[in-house]
């Protein structure tokens, strides 16, 4: 028997790999409710700049917004989390269990079913639009996306852009999707978004 992944999601659904910093921005699943989508963002706070705590000072409700012009702008009293962050370097962090509700999505819409938070998990990629992701983050974003497959039943992935267009324009025009499925080996069905022409919409 091989050894377990250090990206498989325990029991609690945290994953080892993971640096854990629990993010108060969740909540219980609606009942019945589990993963059966990852949603992929980018984020970098400010716009465009990497390597600060910030993006974590944002999920833990303890950024500074008088810091930055952007952070008074837009996030000032804003209460959001994600599952997992991706750094530059392919170092993960996670901030809420995959078996809970993190405040990633907003409104948003998945083929025809809402509130995608209730059956998603959110994965952010530091990074930015006009920025192309690292080496390092394709291949931690494979393999925990492999792990999470192999531990629910995720049926898809797809961009924030994906479920909020018109709303949000991430993970952007940057990010590899065929990169992705090729690194997961993962059948096309689990990328709708990209079908082919006359392929089946999904069913979540």
């Amino acid at each position: 028997m091989s050894a377990a992944s250090p990206f498989e999601a325990d029991a609690q659904g945290w994953v080892a790999a993971a640096r854990r910093l629990p993010s108060p921005n969740f909540e219980a699943r609606p009942a019945g409710a589990v993963p059966t989508l990852i949603v992929v963002h980018n984020i970098s706070l400010p716009p465009d700049t990497f390597g600060g705590p910030e993006i974590a000072d944002l999920f833990l409700n303890r950024l500074d917004c008088d810091a930055h012009p952007y952070f008074d702008q837009h996030l000032r009293g804003v209460r959001v989390s994600a599952h997992f962050v991706i750094h530059r370097d392919g170092a993960l962090e996670q901030f809420v269990s995959c078996d809970a509700r993190a405040w990633h999505a907003g409104v948003s819409n998945f083929f025809g079913r809402a509130r995608c938070n209730d059956f998603s998990i959110g994965i952010e990629l530091e990074g930015s639009d006009t920025t192309a992701f690292e080496p390092a983050q394709y291949a931690t974003l494979a393999a925990l996306v492999k792990a999470l497959a192999a531990r629910y039943p995720i049926r898809a992935l797809a961009g924030h852009s994906d479920i909020a267009p018109g709303r949000k324009t991430d993970p952007g025009p940057h990010f590899d999707w065929a990169r992705l499925q090729r690194d997961t080996q993962l059948a096309d069905a689990y990328f709708p978004c990209f079908r082919q022409p006359g392929a089946p919409d999904a069913t979540l």
